[in-house]
């Protein structure tokens, strides 16, 4: 039967993919069939999991929005009435349309103005499984996403249901955002996934850990962000229960989340891979595959017999899953994938880490998800003898040939570049805001080289076109619009500019990491005013602003010794920082340093900073600084130059020459992940002032803490984080 489904599966493809074929580069008419018209309603909500309210985006009283559907040919109209008091935009996904419908506000689209309404129109020319989403700020976390389905003009008949994936959070999706750029632990700490110290001692990994953070790496991370729910169609299960026993069922998978990968499994049996990012391909039958952030796939499973199934999808931290029921009796048990194993994956991190931060594959050649390096951390392949078939991309190969036209050929070599400590995410170093856009012409061929320099898996998407990606099938390359590039891998893909006109985004659709600048903008030659956005300079500045913008961090200590804290404002790459230390009395003393500079580099280990520091302290002694000079710590008004260098272990060295000529030298770590809520913090300077803390977490906010500092002496009470 499962033959038999492969054969029909290949026939199928084979005779009716030549319209999307034809059709894929080409968007210079206007549909022949018939006028589908969509009215969008997009709302504030509140909706509730787990018993949690958390304010969400709803297209028309649904979360996730109404699927679109339309057949090729046919012309779409879509009135979305913005009746939220911000601003909004819908974008297309993998959509082949007019530039100036593709819905990337103040870079091809209008922005949708609140309490107003906006038409799309643009035709179908292509097949396939697509979605949409809000392109403004965070509002895809929000909820505001949703289906799109195109049918050939002739379909073999199967059923086929929509299953689209997403996260969610209870949490407020700035907030997410703002942790994630003050490095907070706590998601960390709610997946159980911290590598501290106590749990690499029990799990004799206490030198992988020590390896880790001599080459100023903090822990392994899969996954940036907890999650309280993972969804599939807005809900936390969805089922199918009326396919009859050998029935065969398509499909059509949507990774509609911000940040998270899925691996898709079945209970039932083989998963048929038929279709990824909309295009067909040659069925491919797997035991299981991952789905990219944004990424589509369409697969084919069988029921085998009267029981009950589960099509499954796990977060690629395996913190929690989704399914798909399919039969109404009792069900199979569902096993959820096991833990991973963390120290495992640090271990082989270390070793392509070289000192400076940059990477090294140790001589291996990475590629087309091939060699996945976190495969060390599955232990259902590390402890056990299964042969599991995993797709990856070199398995994909398109049904029919889809060579590039004969024109001459560009080559660009992107590296994709971040720093998880500050998170920061960039290609070749840059923000989007701090590159030129990418002058391309219609009738050229672009080749793109990108090399995955970071720790992170990225999921890199182009606008507007469909692209190659050269797996070794030659004229069979399979066509898709995200590539996801692991870490380490070098991979190539390449499209034709067959635009006329416009400026096309290609990014990291991990909603975090694009909104952070990680991303660049083609823009073919010749390209005329956009008519929607007359005043482009204005326009541009917006859409750079995103990886411009600052963020607040504070922490506030307030102990029975007075209090120790500090508030800071930081973007991309300028931080501006005000610490103090408050006594009970001036004998204790105060003090105040504020301090603004900018981080230099990729890792950005050094900063460089001006700044001004005020101490009173009444006290008659007069002392001297290790440099032999009279210590001006018991009253201090002076401005200040310094320079702060991260060293191994994460230790951050500081020099600072004040303008009467007072040295200072400091050595700080901050936050050493004792055990999975516990912290210390230490410092010791050249003034001879010393001080050691700790910090129980018990929230994300809240902590219960305690320190003793040379000058305040021992105190306990609370610690504040924000």
């Amino acid at each position: 039967m499962k033959k038999f489904v492969v054969v029909f599966w290949i026939l199928f493809i084979f005779i009716n993919s030549s319209l999307f074929a034809q059709n894929m580069q080409h968007k210079s008419f206007w549909g022949t069939g018939n006028k589908i018209v969509y009215h969008l309603y997009v709302n504030d909500t509140t909706v509730g999991y787990s018993n949690k309210k958390s304010k969400a985006i709803s297209i028309n009283g649904s979360i996730p929005g109404p699927t679109l559907y339309f057949t090729i040919g046919d012309t779409a109209e879509i009135h979305v009435h913005n009746m939220m008091h911000m601003e909004t935009s819908i974008h297309w996904h993998g959509l082949i349309l007019p530039n100036e419908q593709d819905g990337v506000p103040y870079l091809t689209t209008a922005p949708i103005k609140g309490h107003t309404t906006h038409i799309y129109k643009f035709p179908i020319v292509q097949t396939g499984t697509y979605w949409y989403h809000s392109h403004t700020m965070l509002q895809e976390q929000s909820g505001m996403y949703g289906a799109i389905v195109i049918n050939k003009k002739v379909a073999a008949p199967m059923r086929e249901h929509v299953v689209l994936l997403s996260d969610w959070t209870n949490e407020s999706p700035a907030q997410v955002e703002r942790s994630l750029h003050y490095a907070t632990d706590w998601y960390a700490i709610k997946k159980g996934a911290t590598q501290d110290y106590w749990q690499s001692i029990k799990e004799g990994k206490l030198g992988t850990k020590l390896s880790n953070e001599w080459k100023r790496m903090t822990a392994m991370d899969v996954s940036d962000v907890f999650y309280d729910n993972m969804l599939i169609n807005g809900k936390l299960t969805d089922s199918i229960n009326n396919l009859q026993a050998r029935d065969s069922i398509r499909l059509r998978v949507i990774n509609g989340s911000s940040s998270t990968y899925f691996w898709l499994e079945y209970t039932g049996g083989k998963i048929i891979v038929v279709a990824s990012d909309g295009a067909d391909v040659q069925p491919v039958e797997v035991d299981r595959l991952i789905v990219g952030v944004s990424e589509t796939y369409d697969v084919v499973i069988v029921r085998p017999d009267t029981g009950r199934y589960a099509f499954l999808a796990t977060a690629e931290d395996r913190t929690k899953y989704t399914s798909l029921l399919i039969g109404n009796n009792p069900h199979n048990s569902i096993q959820p994938m096991p833990r991973l194993k963390y120290f495992e994956g640090m271990k082989m991190m270390n070793g392509m880490m070289r000192m400076n931060g940059s990477m090294n594959d140790m001589g291996m050649s990475m590629s087309l998800q091939q060699m996945d390096m976190n495969t060390v951390m599955y232990p259902e392949i590390v402890d056990s003898n299964k042969n599991i078939v995993t797709l990856n991309y070199a398995m994909l190969k398109a049904s029919q040939k889809t060579n590039l036209p004969d024109a001459s050929y560009r080559v660009l070599k992107f590296e994709l570049t971040g720093n998880m400590n500050r998170y920061v995410w960039t290609i070749d170093n840059k923000t989007i805001s701090e590159s030129d856009k990418i002058l391309i012409r219609k009738g050229e061929n672009i080749r793109i080289v990108l090399y995955n320099n970071s720790m992170m898996r990225h999921p890199m998407h182009l606008h507007g076109h469909f692209f190659r990606v050269l797996n070794g099938n030659g004229d069979y390359a399979p066509l898709k619009t995200v590539l996801d590039i692991m870490p380490m891998e070098t991979d190539t893909i390449e499209f034709h500019a067959s635009e006329e006109y416009g400026d096309w985004y290609f990014h990291c659709h991990i909603l975090y990491h694009m909104m952070s600048g990680m991303g660049r903008i083609f823009r073919y030659e010749n390209t005329p005013p956009n008519p929607q956005l007359p005043d482009e300079k204005k326009a541009q500045r917006k859409v750079y602003h995103d990886d411009r913008r600052f963020y607040l961090g504070t922490q506030i200590g307030i102990e029975s010794n007075g209090s120790d804290g500090e508030v800071s404002l930081s973007n991309t790459r300028w931080q501006l920082q005000t610490e103090w230390r408050i006594g009970l009395n001036n004998t204790k003393g105060y003090e105040s340093e504020t301090h603004i500079g900018r981080y230099i580099g990729r890792n950005q280990w050094l900063y460089p900073y001006v700044g001004f520091d005020w101490r009173y302290r009444k006290h008659n002694v007069v002392e001297t600084n290790l440099f032999n000079q009279i210590n001006s710590k018991n009253e201090r008004s002076v401005f200040c130059i310094g320079l702060q260098y991260t060293l191994p272990f994460l230790i951050k060295a500081d020099m600072r020459v004040d303008m009467e000529g007072k040295l200072r030298m400091q050595l700080l770590r901050e936050d050493i992940p004792l055990a999975k809520r516990l912290r210390m913090n230490m410092m010791v300077n050249t003034d001879k002032e010393y001080m050691i803390g700790l910090r129980y977490i018990a929230t994300k906010y809240f902590s219960v803490s305690t320190h003793y500092d040379s000058d305040m002496g021992y105190g306990a009470g609370i610690t504040i984080t924000y």
